[in-house]
């Protein structure tokens, strides 16, 4: 098990986390818990995923990662 966090810019509100909370958790061996007030996602990984295949994921529903930690 790895846990990442990834800043996400664009985020505004509550529906916006939520999109992007929904498109994290869709990805296989991915569990991410988004928080509005710091534009962050703790991500913990069961599975190898890509930095790439999280950042794809979240640029598809609008936003955009600036890091991973």
């Amino acid at each position: 098990m790895l846990v990442k966090t990834l800043n996400i810019k664009g985020m505004s509100c509550g529906h916006c986390s939520a999109r992007v909370e929904k498109a994290l958790n869709s990805i296989n061996g991915v569990e991410a818990k988004v928080d509005l007030e710091t534009n962050s996602a703790k991500v913990i990984l069961t599975e190898a995923v890509s930095d790439n295949m999280m950042k794809a994921a979240v640029d598809n529903v609008g936003y955009e990662v600036t890091n991973v930690e």
